[in-house]
């Protein structure tokens, strides 16, 4: 009893830590419950102020984000708009399993969280779908198909998908997801070659850090670096998917033709990788800390412009790359590499189109005390004006609107996008909530001004445009292959949607586990080892005894269950 009673102290510090990082001016908004706060309406925009409530939401994101300052203006414009706001919080310090196992624990939410299975089986989420239709915003966000696919076990819907949402039509610019990157000093060195395959990169990056070695500080480069951090160690596991010409399923490859899962972990393809990284690394190639370095250690590490090149999500290392930017190292910033296992493949590393069959998404706590005005913040968020300000900013702030009503931005205002202290003052994307891609709502411009075809070659530094078009490219996407996946047609697609929700509840999910843990025990002692095919022995010995099979069996029905569920067709071979 008394241990029960001192772990149930621990956890209420250790929830009160969570948040103590973020809340810095704000320990009362903190509290998951919804605080009103009364404040002047109109007060930023000049109109007649009256006393107007503003909702004050809490949320907190199981993953590393920027804070904004507490009195952010454009966060303060939207809340006088649609009177209510959200503190978002963010990791700090810990995994995200340990971060919502501890919410678990203590049995305290904010009022949004980003949805897992384990807070679904820990009942600490609120269904949403008998409410759905009061806030159109919301419910026109998704198609009825891609609602019914986040119908749980008792047939509620328990998040909202932020991501992936395509309005109109595409317009991505920047490669958001993952690719080789290399940064574009590197290839103006070497006179912008064709490089198409692991051999060609490394040659290059052995050559370069060779006959540049070192940083006008006189810091060293990083020829190559992994992040192996937590969940980000996809960056050291997936390449083989990608290599072999696969789209990002994440966890497995799905074959378009055949509907069969396979196993990318144990391809020819998967051991020529590793073979060549550790060949790499004992060249003194690959930064010998990967192992030891934690996600914050990792981004100033990019943000420095040692690193040369690495594989990544550009999502991820965005702010890093801001930094690089607003520090105006020149040529520090990099380009994507579409690189396959040999030459002449096509690749899939960009990909575009909306998935038919979703999962997860933001979801709403039973600690939240005003559930239906939380879903009205996200309604409101959804709105064209508040989309804008979202993404664009101000207008003749942050951008500016020709008489043609397309978007432009100075030189001035694109450097603050990117400067840091700028946006934790100004900007508020409240990126983690519902948001378009594609086009902006009024149908002239794009959703963002990353995705504006000229704003974006125009907003790009001088040596980045000298890059892509010695490769005949205007945008990133471009340095690519391009690929439209119709997700009508491959359902699954992608795949990974459904692995994040496998627990060990069942055998596939119990053997996943096993396989993530030993790929992440295994897979840095193969990159770093004296004897690779010893290495690799041991690893895939480690592998299979986690019982693969089991995880590609329930990804297998998975696949068959979403074709039937969208085509209505049963895809499954004769007798399975």
């Amino acid at each position: 009893m008394k241990k029960q009673f001192i772990a149930g102290l621990m956890c209420v510090a250790m929830v009160s830590l969570l948040f103590a990082g973020c809340g810095k001016n704000d320990s009362k908004n903190s509290k998951n419950a919804s605080a009103n706060t009364t404040v002047t309406e109109g007060a930023s925009g000049g109109d007649t102020p009256t006393a107007k409530k503003i909702k004050e939401f809490t949320a907190f994101f199981d993953r590393q984000g920027s804070e904004i300052n507490k009195d952010n203006e454009i966060q303060q414009i939207i809340a006088d708009k649609i009177g209510a706001k959200c503190k978002e919080t963010w990791l700090t310090g810990q995994t995200g399993e340990e971060a919502v196992g501890m919410l678990i624990a203590s049995g305290e939410y904010p009022d949004f969280i980003d949805w897992t299975p384990e807070l679904q089986d820990a009942g600490a989420l609120v269904p949403i779908d008998e409410l759905l239709d009061k806030y159109p915003n919301i419910k026109n966000f998704w198609s009825d198909v891609q609602w019914n696919s986040l119908k749980q076990k008792d047939g509620h819907i328990y998040s909202i998908p932020q991501f992936g949402k395509i309005n109109e039509k595409a317009m991505d610019t920047q490669q958001s997801g993952e690719a080789f990157w290399i940064q574009t000093r590197v290839l103006k060195w070497a006179n912008y070659p064709k490089i198409e395959t692991l051999d060609e990169l490394f040659k290059l990056l052995e050559d370069y850090s060779k006959a540049n070695p070192t940083m006008a500080d006189g810091s060293s480069v990083i020829p190559f670096e992994i992040l192996d951090y937590d969940w980000y160690y996809f960056c050291l596991e997936n390449p083989p998917q990608f290599l072999d010409g696969w789209p990002n399923n994440g966890r497995c490859i799905v074959d378009p033709k055949t509907y069969l899962v396979q196993d990318y972990n144990t391809t020819n393809t998967a051991k020529r990788y590793f073979q060549k990284l550790n060949e790499e690394y004992n060249k003194g190639i690959i930064d010998s800390e990967f192992m030891t370095m934690n996600h914050d250690q990792f981004l100033e590490k990019v943000a420095s412009g040692r690193v040369l090149s690495m594989v990544e999500q550009h999502w991820d290392f965005q702010t890093a790359e801001d930094s690089i930017k607003t520090q105006k190292l020149d040529g520090c910033t990099y380009v994507p590499l579409g690189l396959t296992i040999d030459k002449g493949m096509h690749e899939m590393y960009y990909t575009t189109g909306e998935s038919t069959v979703l999962s997860g998404g933001l979801s709403i706590t039973k600690s939240c005390k005003d559930v239906e005005g939380a879903l009205q913040f996200v309604n409101d968020l959804l709105d064209p004006e508040i989309s804008t300000l979202r993404s664009w900013g101000v207008k003749d702030v942050d951008y500016n609107v020709g008489s043609d009503g397309l978007f432009t931005r100075t030189q001035e205002m694109r450097d603050n996008a990117v400067n840091a202290e700028y946006k934790a003052s100004h900007l508020c994307t409240y990126s983690y909530f519902p948001n378009y891609s594609g086009m902006n709502p009024d149908g002239k411009n794009a959703a963002t001004p990353d995705t504006q075809p000229n704003e974006f070659f125009q907003s790009l530094r001088p040596e980045v445009q000298e890059c892509l078009t010695a490769y005949g490219a205007k945008t990133y996407v471009g340095m690519l292959d391009y690929n439209e996946i119709d997700c009508m047609k491959e359902p699954w697609y992608p795949i990974y949607s459904f692995v994040g929700e496998m627990t060990t509840a069942t055998p596939g999910g119990l053997a996943w586990e096993k396989m993530d843990q030993v790929k992440k025990e295994q897979l840095p002692q193969v990159v770093i080892s004296g004897n690779f095919e010893e290495a690799w022995d041991t690893y895939q010995k480690a592998y299979n005894k986690a019982k693969p099979e089991d995880f590609l069996k329930e990804v297998q029905e998975a696949v068959y269950h979403r074709i039937e569920l969208v085509t209505g067709k049963d895809v499954r071979p004769a007798g399975k």
